[in-house]
């Protein structure tokens, strides 16, 4: 009996185009924009994983896609790329993962790593991914941009905590050096949210510093004690502390800064940023 199952995209149509050619004819304008701005240097560095803006691909893939082409250009291989991302809908446990064997995109489906979900241990909480637009709004990204095949493993957040942070990295850690796995992480993630463009900025700049310093607990602080309004803190923490794990001495590096009223002139915007983290 075939019990597999496909959890069905829920912001396809929305937050990018739901044909593949729009996608990819999308995506190559926009390359075609930031190509010059790219730093393609970065590709020949080992790389553990990166920031990703998570907002409809008209607003952030100008940042998102700094990152993407410069994974493509290290022609660097991965079994698993796992998804860590915050939770929008306020349903599921505080580590939630999904019951689905595939996730569905205009691009066909991506298989999920159950081997490697099963052995986490984590909540098994579908409701917590469903609807949430934050882990699938990278896969069209991966689909586009690797030659090669690859499973997912999304994870998403509602407790986001220090904590919280270091439980996810250890286990990703271990689990992929058990299982023998060359992953890569991804953290899921918008900056400050509907405030002036400088407001935004000054505030995510002094987080900024604190990423590309690998000092978690400092940025968890900062967002929670000046309330800036980061959705996806906890996953950055994450990749933080794994990055940690990976190398005695890892480093971030900001691809490109920028946010939603450079698209739709706004005095209330949302900001975006990519960043590198690598070995």
């Amino acid at each position: 009996m075939n019990t597999s199952t496909t959890r069905k995209s829920a912001v396809s149509g929305t937050f990018y185009p739901n044909k593949k050619s729009e996608i990819e004819n999308l995506l190559n304008k926009i390359l075609e924009k930031e190509e010059s701005f790219i730093d393609k240097k970065l590709s020949g560095k080992e790389i553990i994983g990166g920031i990703v803006p998570h907002a409809g691909y008209i607003y952030s893939a100008y940042q998102a896609i700094h990152f993407f082409e410069i994974l493509k250009l290290s022609k660097q291989k991965f079994d698993t790329v796992i998804i860590i991302n915050p939770n929008h809908t306020g349903y599921g446990k505080p580590i939630s993962l999904d019951n689905n064997n595939f996730w569905e995109t205009p691009f066909g489906n991506i298989e999920i790593d159950k081997e490697f979900s099963d052995l986490t241990n984590f909540s098994i909480s579908p409701e917590a991914h469903i609807k949430e637009h934050s882990g699938e709004v990278m896969l069209p990204f991966l689909q586009h941009f690797f030659k090669f095949d690859f499973k997912i493993l999304p994870i998403t957040m509602s407790v986001q905590n220090i904590e919280n942070a270091k439980i996810i990295a250890n286990k990703i850690f271990e689990i992929e050096n058990k299982l023998n796995r060359k992953i890569i992480v991804i953290a899921s993630t918008d900056f400050s949210h509907y405030v002036n463009a400088e407001t935004g900025k000054n505030a995510d700049m002094e987080i900024i510093k604190y990423i590309e310093e690998i000092n978690p607990e400092l940025l968890i602080q900062t967002v929670k004690s000046k309330r800036i309004t980061m959705c996806g803190f906890g996953p950055v923490a994450t990749i933080l502390e794994y990055s940690k794990l990976k190398s005695k001495n890892p480093k971030a590096k900001l691809l490109k800064f920028g946010n939603s009223g450079e698209i739709n002139n706004s005095d209330k915007v949302v900001d975006y940023a990519s960043i590198l983290v690598f070995k």
